[in-house]
């Protein structure tokens, strides 16, 4: 047993709107996928969320948000006169589209205080970030960020990386290619998706994409591919892993989250990288068939 932080934004999300009425929640990759951690892990497991928040009305509802749903809070800093960050989803054309408001987000600033950095993963036996947690970041603080997670790499921690690529939050694609990398390097279990990386890195196939991720430092890649088969891969091998079938998706919303947390749940409770790709894909199944991108625990399953 022991203690994950995940480290990211938790932003206001409002949904709905084709009445022009908006459902107000909360969500982000990083603290989505701690709530599926969270939610497969038995107890004594500690999963705690490390952000800056703000000290308004919303901010204190985004804290007890999480509180709520399974995720500890001591990591979580408030910040005087700031406030969090906020995105609207509307549907267009059959898909979802989101539009930020973020450039203030009390988030950003979350790795500017070495000090309570290093304190808030000082007991972290595993450290989860994504690409979001970074491209949100100034370049300084990125590099702050990624140091004190190689430092506690370097003490014996585990490391989950998802690259999740968004490139509006990049200035460049050098700069988004660069960071990611360098996250790679400090990284043991990473879990880019093909599709994604594809424009940016140019990989053939799923493979290419392992083998890149492999060698920079990685010591498992799951390369996720949507409903079809995710590839997993060590050095000692790689295997196909076939996604789970659904009848019909009602909202693919934290498909990707929900994967990546039950994967890692599984892994630190004993299964195989395959079998953990193999509950990534239950869980991933179960969350596509609800709205919003966390499903009801219930529904879940039984903690592994």
């Amino acid at each position: 047993m022991g203690t994950i932080v995940s480290i990211g934004e938790c932003m206001i999300e409002l949904s709905g709107g084709a009445d022009g009425q908006y459902r107000l929640g909360y969500a982000g990759d990083t603290f989505n996928t701690a709530y599926y951690m969270a939610a497969r892990l038995p107890e004594p497991w500690d999963v705690q969320y490390l952000t800056c928040v703000g000290d308004d009305l919303y901010s204190d509802r985004m804290v007890a948000h999480i509180a709520g749903n399974g995720v500890g809070t001591r990591h979580i800093a408030r910040l005087q006169g700031h406030k969090p960050g906020l995105y609207l989803i509307h549907q267009a054309d059959g898909d979802r589209h989101f539009t930020y408001w973020r450039e203030t987000s009390a988030a950003r600033r979350l790795a500017d205080d070495p000090a309570r950095l290093k304190a808030g993963l000082a007991q972290a036996d595993l450290i989860y970030f994504s690409g979001i947690t970074l491209a949100i970041l100034e370049p300084a603080a990125r590099s702050r960020l990624i140091e004190a997670i190689a430092r506690r790499r370097a003490d014996g921690a585990r490391v989950g990386f998802d690259p999740n690529i968004r490139p509006v939050l990049w200035p460049d694609t050098e700069a988004l290619r660069e960071a990611l990398m360098a996250a790679a390097r400090v990284s043991s279990i990473v879990l880019p998706t093909h599709g994604d990386e594809l424009p940016y890195f140019g990989d053939a196939d799923a493979r290419a994409t392992s083998e890149r991720y492999l060698r920079a430092g990685a010591e498992e890649v799951v390369v996720k591919n949507g409903g079809e088969p995710a590839l997993v891969a060590t050095a000692q091998g790689a295997e196909r892993v076939p996604a789970t079938r659904v009848q019909s998706v009602v909202d693919a919303t934290g498909a990707g989250d929900s994967f990546g947390g039950a994967y890692i749940a599984a892994r630190l409770t004993g299964a195989s990288p395959a079998e953990a790709a193999r509950a990534g894909h239950e869980v991933a199944s179960i969350v596509i068939g609800h709205h919003g991108a966390l499903a009801p625990r219930e529904a879940l399953g039984a903690a592994q």
